[in-house]
């Protein structure tokens, strides 16, 4: 009866340890994945507010947002999106590797600003009172 316990209880331990151990290797593994994240939007955060050039360095625009792996760019009146794989960091601005399709940089720009900008109803305040406009 004695052996059945120890063995038991060895049984026990055995379990408890293994469970342990894989709630530390999970904790650890989430604590990389949102320290991961929070590099990354660290790099996110220091790609905007800077001028963008193309290869030969005119100006294209000012960078104003990161959309998943797409940089926003504020170009006159019009929004480009471009690829972060195509853009090179330099000291203070940010550069676009290679040649730039103007129309699909306009057509994912545009899809940014399309589900990011609300429209604003003049007409009403936000008490639904109507302005004196």
């Amino acid at each position: 009866m004695a052996v059945e316990n120890s063995v038991l209880f060895i049984g026990v331990l055995i379990c408890i340890i293994v469970l342990e151990i894989a709630m530390y290797l999970f904790l650890k593994n989430k604590k990389r994945k949102s320290e991961d994240e929070s590099k990354k939007e660290v790099k996110k955060n220091g790609l905007l507010c800077r001028f963008v050039l193309d290869i030969k360095g005119n100006k294209i625009g000012e960078s104003v947002a990161v959309n998943n792996d797409v940089i926003i760019i504020k170009s006159g009146n019009t929004y480009l999106g471009v690829p972060l794989k195509h853009i090179e960091e330099e000291e203070k601005t940010l550069l676009v590797k290679g040649l730039l399709d103007l129309s699909k940089a306009e057509e994912m720009g545009e899809k940014w600003r399309q589900e990011s900008f609300n429209k604003i109803n003049h007409s009403e305040d936000i008490e639904g009172k109507v302005d004196g406009l």
